[in-house]
C-alpha cells in the first residue's frame, strides 16, 4: 500500500516542501520497480487543482503512459489558468535542512531500524516488543537555544490571511 498524499508538492496551501510532480512521482515509480502487486491510494492536499495533476500524473505513471503537459480543455480549465499546464514549476523555496540535521535524523533511523526484529516467514508469529526508541535527556534541552530538529513546521507568509492579502481572495464571504 503506498498513500500519495500530495501536501509535499510545490505551491501547497500547507504543506512546506517544494516537489515537482516529477519528483512526487519518482517515488511511485521507485516502489512500482519492485514488481509486486500496489495499491497505490491518494490522501493529503490542501491545493486541490494541484492534488489533481498530481494524481493524473500518477496514474499515468502507474499505467505506463505518456501525457502532455498542455490540460485539455474541458468545464474546470480556467481553474488551472494561467499555466493550463499538467506541471507545477517549482518556487526557489530556501532549503532549511542542514547536513547536520539530515545526518542526525537518519543516524536515529538507522538506530530504530536496528532494534526491530526481521519480519517473520510465515502469517502466525508472535507479536513483537515495542521499539526501541531512545528518549532525548531533558537536561539538554534548552528552549532559548533554536533547535531545528524539534522544529517541524515553517508558516509560509502567504497564508492565514483573511484581508487583501488572502491569496484566494475569499475574504469577506460566508461559505
Amino acid at each position: 500500500v503506498l498513500q500519495c498524499g500530495a501536501d509535499s508538492l510545490t505551491g501547497d496551501r500547507l504543506g512546506c516542501f517544494n516537489l515537482s510532480l516529477r519528483g512526487h512521482a519518482a517515488c511511485v515509480e521507485y516502489m512500482k520497480s519492485f514488481g509486486v502487486p500496489l495499491l497505490v491510494l491518494g490522501g493529503g492536499g490542501y491545493t486541490i487543482r494541484n492534488v489533481a495533476r498530481c494524481w493524473t500524473y500518477e496514474t499515468a505513471v502507474l499505467l505506463d503512459e505518456e501525457i502532455s503537459d498542455d490540460l485539455p480543455y474541458n468545464d474546470y480549465f480556467e481553474y488551472y489558468g494561467p499555466e493550463f499546464k499538467l506541471h507545477l514549476t517549482p518556487t526557489n523555496m530556501e532549503n532549511l535542512n542542514t547536513s547536520d540535521y539530515l545526518e542526525k535524523h537518519k543516524a536515529r533511523l538507522l538506530e530504530c531500524l536496528r532494534h526491530l526484529q526481521c519480519a517473520p516467514g510465515v502469517q502466525m508469529h508472535e507479536v513483537p516488543p515495542d521499539t526501541y526508541l531512545s528518549e532525548e535527556s531533558e537536561d539538554d534541552f534548552d528552549p532559548d537555544i533554536r533547535d531545528p530538529l524539534r522544529e517541524t513546521r515553517v508558516m509560509r507568509n502567504e497564508e492565514y490571511y483573511d484581508d487583501e492579502n488572502d491569496q484566494d481572495h475569499d475574504f469577506g464571504e460566508d461559505i
